[in-house]
């Protein structure tokens, strides 16, 4: 028995998310099809509005509706700090701990040379733009402590090396209420390491 041309077709489509594999492909599309046609309407309808809508602002290289992200645009961000994040969501993230108050560019991604991912494919060209503007002082470098993340760190450390500009990497160590017990020797190792005065 052949599934529908349009149901297989929606099982295809959904197979284009991270994770999401034949059989979940097809459940998903089971269930929109089966139990919940608004849902799969408003799924619809947001995934063309995004595509008409959404793109990556030159400056920050982050997702945006407007002309000017709303960051860029904040008066009331410090313009000479940029943190180099690796996506959308560790942008977030730092903007929840409410622990930075400077402005970001968003590589969306990382390098990984076994997945075919090169400096051209994270928008390292459009960083060094921004970071060599005359108006950034300071460059943070807070991509994830993953093989991957450290060489990019690293990689872009060595591109703004002798640029007249102040490089730092956000630091490693114990998560806050940790025990020392409970944690593996590289992050009790790293936190030693990078211990402060106090």
């Amino acid at each position: 028995m052949t599934t529908p041309r349009g149901l297989d077709d929606l099982m295809n489509a959904l197979r284009c998310l991270p994770g999401v594999g034949p059989r979940s492909a097809q459940r998903m599309a089971y269930h929109l099809l089966q139990r919940d046609h608004e849902g799969a309407q408003r799924l619809a309808d947001s995934l063309d509005y995004a595509l008409q809508h959404i793109r990556h602002y030159e400056k920050c290289n982050n997702f945006t509706e407007e002309i000017v992200c709303e960051l860029c645009s904040s008066q009331q961000r410090d313009a000479s700090l940029l943190c180099v994040v690796e996506m959308p969501a560790d942008l977030l993230m730092i903007e929840q701990a409410h622990c930075y108050k400077g402005l970001y560019f968003v590589l969306m991604g990382r390098l990984s040379p076994l997945d075919g991912i090169g400096p051209r494919d994270i928008h390292l060209t459009r960083l060094m733009k921004r970071a060599q503007d005359g108006v950034v002082k300071e460059v943070v470098l807070a991509t994830n402590f993953t093989v991957e993340g450290e060489a990019t760190a690293h990689y872009i450390g060595e591109m703004l090396h002798g640029k007249a500009l102040k490089v730092s990497r956000i630091a490693r160590g114990l998560p806050v209420g940790g025990e020392l017990e409970h944690v593996d020797s590289g992050t009790l190792a790293q936190a030693v390491i990078e211990r402060r005065e106090v």
